[in-house]
């Protein structure tokens, strides 16, 4: 356990922060599923639908530096050459 005033700071702040960025991801990977399934049902207005909600909400997460732009690029990419195949 943590000997020092800031090393039990560094404790708390790091699960705080650790929470935070479990919401991110799990959020990040509950819109790519959604886009994911709308692609398997074959339904192309809820893929598109869902893939403007994914891309905002990658972006928005390259914003508040829970991912890398280039990360949230790759992926977007990748959902819409998907969603584009309908």
């Amino acid at each position: 356990m943590a000997n020092h005033k800031s090393a039990e700071k560094r404790v708390r702040q790091t699960k705080v922060k650790t929470e935070r960025n479990r919401f991110y991801k799990t959020r990040i990977k509950n819109v790519t599923k959604e886009v994911l399934g709308a692609i398997e049902a074959s339904d192309k207005e809820k893929a598109t639908e869902s893939m403007k909600a994914a891309n905002k909400y990658l972006h928005h997460c390259v914003s508040k530096g829970i991912l890398k732009k280039a990360t949230a690029a790759r992926k977007v990419s990748r959902l819409q050459t998907k969603v584009n195949a309908i």
